[in-house]
């Protein structure tokens, strides 16, 4: 079954790479309008650009996600241009590693709160679209992760705050859930960089995926794209891994 978003509007929080371009590339070409926002202005107009092909309407702004006011104005002006939402998309991050104030500061705020502000800022739109939230977490909420504790942590939240969400917003018939990828690789994302900067990571992280290979942005954005449609119409409250296997 074709999934079609012809008339519907995604708004994308870290859409100018990875699994952001990947689901609002992949909502476009199933005919819907599609905002993004990103801090870097040259792969957000790049990206951009290819939405703006694809023959629909576009609408990209360069916005800082750690800073609540930053998040709330960009979804405002996103909702006029594109003239309302069905689709919310929280994706960005911060990737916090280290284990001090800068780390767990950068996560909770990007990782977060910006998904606070976010749907705070859509809901009155969503609500009039009866629409649907995908909140981005990662396989690192359901492990350990010693490696990178505010990363892991945080995106723990992020699980259990999709839940809460499901559950408040149920009566408005909006639907909330949430996507932990595995280890996604991708030019110029973070397992590119360590196959150059830290191979043994790299690899150690490779052989531990018992599909054999780090998965795709689009692999991803597939589960996101069902998740927002029709398809999906009774999914709500749910975390769903897409990992190959990796960490069971």
């Amino acid at each position: 079954m074709k999934i079609d978003f012809v008339g519907k509007k995604a708004i994308v929080c870290g859409g100018s790479k990875g699994i952001g371009k990947a689901i609002a590339l992949g909502f476009a070409a199933c005919g819907g309008d599609v905002s993004i926002c990103a801090r870097e202005p040259k792969s957000l107009e790049e990206t951009r650009g290819e939405i703006a092909r694809l023959g629909h309407k576009t609408h990209a702004a360069s916005a800082d996600l750690s800073k609540g006011d930053a998040v709330r104005g960009y979804v405002r002006d996103a909702v006029a241009a594109l003239g309302g939402c069905d689709l919310l998309v929280n994706n960005a991050s911060a990737f916090g590693s280290t284990d001090d104030d800068k780390g767990w500061t950068s996560s909770l705020a990007v990782d977060m709160l910006s998904i606070v502000h976010a749907t705070q800022e859509a809901l009155p739109a969503l609500k009039q679209s009866q629409g649907s939230v995908v909140n981005i977490s990662s396989i690192s909420a359901l492990h350990p992760a010693a490696r990178q504790p505010p990363y892991g942590a945080i995106k723990a939240a992020v699980i259990h705050y999709t839940i809460t969400q499901a559950a408040m917003y149920a009566k408005d018939r909006i639907r909330v859930n949430c996507i932990a990828p595995g280890s996604i690789e991708f030019p110029g994302g973070v397992w590119d960089r360590r196959k150059t900067d830290n191979p043994a990571l790299y690899n150690g992280t490779l052989a531990s995926i018992p599909f054999g290979r780090m998965g795709t942005p689009e692999e991803i954005a597939h589960v996101a794209l069902f998740l927002a449609s029709p398809l999906a119409s009774w999914v709500t409250g749910q975390a769903i891994a897409v990992a190959g296997a990796q960490g069971l």
